[in-house]
């Protein structure tokens, strides 16, 4: 009898981040999304350069079987959602923008699971026509969202506030929770959700902190805190990750077929 190879793990592209290490520039992304892509989601992450004047997406997405969008020290320009930039001492990643903004899209399109996270949440709520509040403590509206640099990244990371889930929503699905106490590291939020997304969790001060994708072929979500933290130690951030590498090993059963 012929043996049977195991099934190949499902390969996930993970957008990375433009770093300025002197005197280079390096396309890299944080240790914590890749272990908790590998423990949690149970995928192989695979690295995508910011290299959309040279790559065409569809050359990736073909062999993806899906897209992860990290948290980052940057954000998306305000010229992507009709702001100026005034905020002093704002990092921007135009390099990343001009990747994520249309591989967000283009990864829904194809049918291929998505899942960003603090600013990957950002990109596709601007992908898709919302906009941002830069600063949210500015607001007015907003509890204090940021996290105290001063701390530990323990202490950063750790539970800051809770978030309400949409009953019947994805979220609510696949944790199985109403609640959940989360962190937060963010100093921008979402201030108009853009159309065709739906609101999967709340704040208590009412700020969006999930959404997923209405009419999305799989699994498409972006989450405003950082599941990926300690991930293996919060039962629903793992159900988010392993929900997120289910739907991608959907895509990878069938394209071995």
């Amino acid at each position: 009898m012929a043996h049977q190879s195991a099934p190949q793990r499902p390969l996930v592209g993970v957008v990375t981040d433009l770093k300025e290490i002197e005197p280079h520039r390096f396309f890299a992304t944080g240790e914590k999304y890749l272990r908790a892509l590998t423990d949690a989601a149970d995928v192989v992450p695979v690295l995508l350069p910011l290299m959309a004047d040279r790559v065409h997406l569809q050359e990736w997405l073909q062999r993806l079987d899906g897209v992860f969008l990290t948290g980052a020290y940057s954000n998306v320009h305000p010229r992507h959602f009709a702001q100026t930039d005034e905020i002093p001492d704002t990092q921007h990643d135009e390099a990343r923008d001009a990747l994520s903004l249309d591989l967000i899209r283009a990864t829904v399109d194809a049918g291929k699971p998505l899942l960003g996270v603090c600013r990957g949440m950002q990109e596709m709520n601007v992908a898709f026509g919302g906009s941002l509040h830069q600063n949210l403590h500015l607001t007015g509206r907003y509890q204090e969202h940021r996290e105290d640099k001063s701390q530990p990244l323990a202490v950063q990371y750790g539970p800051a506030h809770d978030v309400s889930l949409v009953p019947g929503g994805v979220l609510a699905r696949v944790t199985g929770v109403e609640n959940i106490t989360v962190n937060s590291v963010h100093t921008q939020g979402v201030d108009r959700l853009a159309s065709g997304l739906q609101v999967e969790a709340r704040a208590e001060d009412g700020l969006v902190e999930a959404f997923s994708v209405e009419g999305a072929r799989r699994f498409a979500v972006g989450v405003q805190w950082h599941p990926e933290w300690q991930v293996l130690e919060h039962p629903q951030n793992k159900a988010l990750f392993t929900a997120f590498g289910d739907a991608c090993r959907e895509v990878a059963a069938a394209n071995q077929r």
